[in-house]
């Protein structure tokens, strides 16, 4: 059952993401949160954002603006590490406080807490007219890379800001979309290794059990179909109801994760 709603729901949103405006990681996190301990979710949305990315990659690398690629990436990365870093910090602080509501414990813990706010600030940019309006110069380009890095390592939000800080700085259409990918493709793979160092420390039941593995690869492949069916058929066109729908269900997510009581 379980691959079956994974394969499933990972599948949608892969097609989801044609018409939302949200990219895959943001719609895919809420979904791994309800199989796996935070740490473990945001590590199997990056391995399957990753993976994603490379085959994007694969079409549109050669037309990437490597001055721009450049000057972003490099303290993306940088701080994609302080961000994974701060991740692994937060998930081994004791919970914030519990309440008790309609006869059940609850707790707040900091790393949910953590993610469910910023699921809710980023849902919440990416349906602001005045975000997605912003104009900024080549000169805030590092700064981007930073903002972007950080909570990319931190909890995978990283298109906002990536799109934001590239978006107006002259790039042609294809030369945007290589280097916004190839972006991606190096603030993932700096932020896995993070996540694979802290977890093989760890003893994570993640390596000691064969049918998780399982779960994600079937999650990387459906990704994977999703892309291929999306490409395929469809036109990426963002509908603005239903951007506004997922918007408002990311946020009461949030709110929900938040609060403790998913």
């Amino acid at each position: 059952m379980a691959f079956l709603i994974v394969g499933g729901l990972t599948l949608l949103i892969s097609l989801l993401t044609l018409f939302s405006g949200f990219g895959l990681g943001t719609l895919l996190l809420p979904v791994f949160l309800v199989f796996f301990e935070p740490p473990i979710a945001i590590a199997a949305t990056a391995m399957v954002h990753l993976a994603n990315n490379l085959l994007k990659a694969m079409l549109f690398a050669r037309h990437a603006h490597v001055g721009v690629l450049l000057r972003f990436s490099r303290p993306a990365i940088l701080a994609a590490f302080g961000g994974a870093f701060l991740l692994q910090y937060l998930n081994a602080l004791p919970p914030l406080f519990q309440y008790h509501w309609q006869a059940q414990w609850f707790q707040v813990t900091p790393i949910r807490f953590t993610i469910g706010l910023l699921m809710i600030v980023f849902a919440s940019l990416d349906l602001s007219p005045k975000f997605r309006a912003l104009t900024l110069s080549r000169q805030w380009i590092p700064v981007g890379g930073v903002l972007s890095g950080f909570f990319g390592g931190l909890t995978g939000h990283q298109g906002a800001f990536r799109s934001a800080f590239l978006i107006r700085v002259g790039l042609d259409k294809e030369a945007f979309i290589g280097t916004t990918v190839l972006a991606a493709v190096l603030v993932d793979m700096a932020r896995i290794g993070v996540y694979g160092f802290t977890l093989i420390q760890g003893h994570h039941a993640l390596f000691q059990n064969p049918a998780q593995w399982q779960l994600l690869l079937w999650a990387i492949a459906s990704a994977f179909l999703g892309t291929w069916l999306g490409s395929r058929w469809l036109q990426k066109v963002t509908l603005t109801w239903m951007q506004t729908v997922v918007g408002i269900l990311l946020v009461a997510y949030g709110l929900l994760l938040a609060a403790g009581l998913i």
